[in-house]
């Protein structure tokens, strides 16, 4: 989102002097500040968790749940579930 769509709240964070000097050249390489790179990539790691936990839900709410045990019958074994042979050597 644009900064004229949302209000800004102004923040203090940390860094090492490391990471204050690569995000001062990758600010200075797109023509904006710090501050301004520093929200547009928390915003935007925002969205992606947001699209994420939606098409999980949308998943989830699609899948029909899968009953394992037979009427009557017991639990399919761990080797059944995921044909592996009995034993390992």
């Amino acid at each position: 989102m644009s900064e004229t769509t949302r209000p800004r709240r102004n923040m203090t964070i940390t860094l090492t002097e490391d990471v204050a000097r690569w995000a001062r050249i990758k600010a200075a390489a797109q023509d904006t500040s710090v501050s301004q790179l520093v929200g547009d990539m928390l915003e935007e790691a925002m969205q992606r968790e947001g699209s994420y936990e939606a098409a999980m839900r949308e998943m989830f709410a699609s899948v029909k749940p899968v009953k394992f045990e037979k009427p009557g019958g017991r639990f399919p074994a761990r080797d059944e579930l995921y044909d592996r042979p009995k034993s390992r050597s």
